[in-house]
């Protein structure tokens, strides 16, 4: 089969369903899914720089974790609203491996962050006569700055790897470019890539787990010495949020980048790509704010402001036709 020019062609983007009756009801819950994510992530955001009783290492890192969150979304959402609405599912060349690109290294940053707030949450249980050193300013900083690197390394690995392929389909079975998704349009014998992603991408997305999974065992170790079942229980309600972020994304991860490629699937794989790159981000900021005391706090307090300001508004309005 004859090559196409990779550097003038574009790949088309086949989405979830090939069936066009399907655009409509996938255009609008897609775009839900976004609105959801958006606003909540931003209301969490807003929240975290304007309430002074959560500018606090914990909510600090949560702000920076919605930020993520949002952009993981924008990378990959609005371009799948646009294939749905006008049935033009084509992207260009270099605008696949673009949004490759930002989108891996978006995405392992979240996985970075998860692992920082598992720190501080080690911290606080575990160390809090410590906490403020632990986490001072500096130190997060450098953690957050140096996720970003290594994040940006990564991405770039994987970049260069899929890039440099020869592809005889153009077709992705996919929402939006991924190295699975790709690798399988190679003419070419793609094993040693798959080796990268799996070896490679174990360290990045591993590493940082098994971080999350070490700091865990302490806390549980920590809070199962505690006397009182009411210090217990403040104790895993101040991570029970976190866990069950973590276990959402990394479940959805490791499944969709590190089995077999003869278990490849693209039903099970849009079902697992949909939760981490949308459902999850989507989720984490309901998570958070159900499950979390200060943020319910908060959330109440801005809407006691936000009233108190509306009906003295009214009042002067009120006054001024008088």
């Amino acid at each position: 089969m004859e090559f196409m020019n990779q550097t003038a062609g574009s790949f088309t983007l086949l989405g979830l369903s090939e069936k066009p009756y399907l655009r409509l009801p996938l255009f609008s819950v897609f775009l839900v899914a976004y609105i959801l994510c958006v606003v909540g992530n931003s209301l969490i955001s807003i929240l975290i720089l304007t309430q002074p009783q959560l500018h606090s290492p914990m909510y600090i890192l949560l702000g920076n974790l919605s930020l993520v969150d949002i952009c993981l979304t924008s990378l990959t959402i609005p371009r799948a609203l646009c294939g749905f609405l006008s049935g033009n599912p084509s992207i260009s060349y270099s605008g696949c491996f673009l949004q490759l690109f930002l989108f891996h290294m978006v995405g392992n940053m979240d996985s970075f962050l998860l692992a920082v707030m598992a720190l501080d949450r080690y911290a606080a249980v575990c160390q809090p006569l410590r906490y403020s050193s632990i986490m001072s300013r500096r130190t997060r900083f450098c953690l957050v700055s140096t996720s970003w690197f290594i994040a940006s390394l990564h991405s770039t690995l994987f970049t260069a790897m899929t890039s440099t392929l020869s592809y005889c389909d153009w077709v992705v079975h996919h929402f939006f470019c991924d190295v699975p998704a790709l690798l399988m349009l190679s003419c070419t014998d793609t094993y040693a890539q798959q080796m990268v992603v799996f070896i490679e991408g174990s360290l990045i997305v591993m590493g940082p787990m098994l971080f999350i999974l070490g700091s865990y065992i302490l806390i549980i170790r920590a809070v199962l010495k505690l006397r009182t079942s009411e210090g217990r229980r403040k104790a895993f309600s101040t991570c029970s949020s976190h866990l069950m972020v973590v276990i959402l994304f990394y479940s959805s991860v490791i499944f969709m980048y590190f089995r077999p490629s003869i278990l490849y699937s693209p039903t099970s794989d849009h079902i697992v790509s949909v939760v981490y790159s949308v459902i999850t981000p989507m989720l984490n900021p309901f998570i958070y704010s159900l499950r979390n005391k200060e943020v319910k706090a908060a959330v109440k307090k801005a809407i006691g402001r936000s009233r108190k300001k509306a009906e003295k508004w009214m009042q002067n309005g009120e006054k001024e036709d008088c």
